[in-house]
């Protein structure tokens, strides 16, 4: 069995690979029950956790085993360790262990990649970046790697921040304008595409400033307290999921509106998968497209997968 570090990980993907294998597995056959959370404390003050993804198609399987210790850094440790193990899908035979943070940011972006692909307008070509965590960069390289970008504006609640990230991908990208923004609203309403990662616990995005033909996707929050856009952005978009299990279990952007009675988890149009069969999408240039991700077990295998085949050693 092969053990796959980090940096083989980066070594081995590169975005636009990478969204065509996502868009291939989520139109094929799979597998993916709901995954487990567990807390591994009574005290409701204590987020440490515990979480167990499954899922498998027809050529492997895969599970993802994660830890997340929020007060990590009191102790100079990152928050959350992660490991995927991959099996034959024929025999179950073992195939790989793969580290599973740097999958994670890998799959992550290029799921927000292929929802825009699936869901933006084909000439939307302005985006705004909301966060300026470890996604940043993977985010701004896959939309990159898969759009012709003429403008990349980013904004976070630490300049310093979006100033560094703002000069990395000005490194990698010179042709492309890419700003620093301070007046996030502004900023929304001039924008086609707008990709919130931030893990914040009250609305950033609000309705009355996204535009028609706009799409959003919001992939930084898990928790169904919390929310990065507001109800009234859910109410006038037509609104898609990568997963409806986990999501209509995690996603305060959703449940917040349900609870308030202003928005049905029925009218969910459609998830990723159907997204990629062709099955489901925009209807018209002014529609706003709304993608709420939490993460699936299948896009940490096929990613996963994609990694164990470039370093699987030769016959």
């Amino acid at each position: 069995m092969q053990v796959i570090s980090a940096e083989q990980v980066h070594q081995s993907l590169n975005f636009p690979a990478l969204t065509a294998a996502l868009a291939q597995a989520f139109a094929a056959p799979f597998h993916m029950p709901a995954r487990q959370v567990f807390h591994l404390s009574e005290d409701a003050a204590c987020k440490d956790a515990f979480a167990v993804l499954p899922s498998w198609n027809q050529d492997v399987i895969g599970v993802k085993a994660f830890t997340y210790f929020p007060d990590n850094g009191a102790h100079q440790l990152p928050s959350l360790f992660s490991k995927i193990l991959l099996f034959k899908r024929d025999h179950g035979e073992p195939l790989a262990m793969v580290d599973g943070t740097s999958v994670t940011y890998w799959r992550t972006a290029a799921v927000s990649a292929l929802a825009a692909q699936q869901l933006a307008r084909a000439d939307a070509s302005c985006l705004l970046l909301l966060g300026t965590g470890n996604l940043a960069l993977p985010l701004l390289r896959a939309h990159a790697a898969v759009r012709s970008l003429s403008s990349v504006q980013v904004w976070g609640r630490d300049i310093a921040k979006a100033e560094r990230i703002v000069a990395a991908f000005r490194a990698e990208q010179p042709a492309l304008t890419i700003s620093v923004v301070s007046d996030l609203r502004a900023a929304v309403r001039q924008s086609d595409i707008i990709v919130a990662a931030t893990g914040s616990a009250e609305p950033l995005v609000l309705g009355e400033d996204v535009q028609a033909g706009s799409h959003v996707d919001l992939l930084g929050n898990h928790s169904p307290d919390r929310r990065e856009c507001d109800t009234a952005l859910v109410e006038k978009s037509a609104v898609f999921v990568d997963y409806a299990p986990n999501v209509c279990r995690e996603a305060g952007e959703l449940l917040i509106p349900v609870a308030e009675g202003r928005f049905t988890l029925e009218q969910i149009r459609a998830d990723l998968a159907a997204c990629c069969r062709g099955e489901a999408g925009r209807r018209d240039a002014q529609e706003i497209t709304l993608f709420k991700s939490v993460g699936t077990a299948l896009a940490d295998l096929v990613t996963a997968h994609l990694v164990q085949r470039q370093q699987a050693p030769l016959a």
